[in-house]
């Protein structure tokens, strides 16, 4: 039997993660701000696989009780730092306390959930999977926080990924494109005022007008998590759905022709 650490287990990739989990006989540490969510959890699962936990993980205990519930369960080995805050609006209309809850959740408490789990996750030679976004990689129009964050968890588990190397634990960032999951309806957006109507404003009615059935299936990225969290050699990154895939490339190819195109220029000296 493994033990998985699951944030954000009471909806979306969360819960599929956790179902799949405990259906193939192992216990799981679920966290989640709902505890109606929470105890329909704990009801569905035989009894004593699931350590439930209500926790608001940017609360300035929530290390300290995460790492308890670690060493409580006797050790750990598999984190998916899950949990997230969605919010699209300009750059300039988000406000600083908006901005704030988006990095408090999307950055500093996935890093919190990072140390308290780690000297479980390298004494078991365990995984971490981290949500990012295929946004992590580029910005639209209104994803520039959300973008911002999602980067600066692509980047951290870069270097956590090398720093643990000689340990065996091992990092696997998953991209996911966009899914039919609560995600898209609970997000927080800030309505564009008149001068970014014409982007913004474009965007959101663009993304408001995708139909549910027109998004992938979450359980394709459930697949993916299951998968990379029991592979021995577990890719750094993994794109998960062709329009991720489409334009996590697309972002790249665009910006190493900028890069060429400027290297080739007088702006862009050779030293």
């Amino acid at each position: 039997m493994s033990t998985w650490l699951i944030t954000g287990a009471t909806s979306g990739f969360g819960r599929l993660v956790a179902d799949r989990v405990i259906a193939s006989g192992n216990q799981v540490i679920a966290i989640g701000r709902r505890r109606d969510r929470l105890d329909d959890l704990v009801a569905s699962a035989p009894e004593g696989r699931v350590t439930a936990i209500v926790l608001n993980l940017t609360d300035p205990g929530a290390e300290k009780t995460v790492g308890d519930a670690v060493r409580a369960a006797g050790g750990l080995d598999v984190v998916v730092n899950n949990a997230g805050y969605g919010l699209f609006g300009s750059v300039e209309q988000t406000s600083a306390d908006e901005a704030k809850a988006n990095f408090d959740t999307n950055v500093s408490a996935n890093l919190a959930v990072l140390r308290a789990t780690l000297p479980a996750i390298r004494a078991s030679k365990g995984r971490i999977v981290q949500l990012s976004s295929l946004v992590g990689s580029f910005a639209w129009p209104a994803s520039g926080l959300y973008s911002a964050s999602k980067a600066a968890v692509e980047l951290f588990s870069e270097a956590l990924a090398l720093e643990l190397a000689p340990t065996g634990a091992k990092v696997t960032v998953i991209q996911p494109g966009m899914f039919a999951t609560e995600f898209t309806t609970s997000a927080h957006v800030v309505p564009p005022s008149e001068p970014y109507l014409p982007t913004v404003g474009a965007f959101l009615e663009h993304v408001s007008q995708i139909p549910a059935d027109a998004m992938g299936d979450p359980n394709a990225v459930a697949d993916a998590i299951l998968t990379v969290a029991t592979m021995d050699e577990p890719p750094l990154r993994l794109a998960v759905g062709q329009d991720a895939i489409d334009a996590i490339r697309n972002a790249l190819q665009t910006r190493l022709s900028e890069l060429d195109h400027w290297a080739a220029t007088d702006l862009m000296p050779a030293v």
